[in-house]
């Protein structure tokens, strides 16, 4: 992955106006922690190594399926990383990472730590998305109440 497919069109060169340089600076390091931990993610489960096998077996799947959640990672990135695809991309983590929740719910992990982890990642990697993505501040932006007549 280039970092030319996250700057092409993830951050704008003029901003509108209600999007900040702190937002802009926000959206790019929340992006680039979102990236780090996929990244991380996919390549110790594409490479098998120990501690990804062994926390993949811990949560009851079985060897042959590490390196098949690690593609699914890997396509989700990618997807996440192409300004046209985001969204999708978007929508494929926090799909994949609801599958994490409900692994780590089924062997009883920890709560705050192991079990709500993908919520605090998927959360961070919307914010990232909302401040990064016009399209995804169109969609969530506040709509006028119509007025009783």
């Amino acid at each position: 992955m280039s970092a030319s497919l996250i700057d092409s069109n993830s951050f704008p060169a003029t901003a509108p106006a209600d999007h900040s340089a702190a937002a802009r600076w926000f959206g790019r390091i929340a992006t680039t922690i979102v990236l780090l931990f996929a990244v991380m993610d996919f390549a110790t489960k594409l490479a098998l190594a120990k501690p990804s096998v062994d926390g993949t077996i811990q949560l009851g799947y079985q060897l042959h399926h590490v390196q098949l959640i690690g593609a699914l990672a890997l396509v989700c990135t990618i997807l996440y990383v192409i300004p046209r695809t985001a969204v999708l991309g978007a929508v494929l983590w926090t799909a994949y990472l609801g599958g994490a929740v409900a692994s780590n719910v089924r062997i009883d992990a920890p709560l705050f730590t192991h079990t709500l982890f993908p919520v605090y990642y998927a959360a961070l990697l919307w914010a990232a998305l909302y401040v990064r993505d016009p399209r995804v501040r169109a969609m969530l932006a506040p709509r006028p109440r119509p007025r009783a007549g």
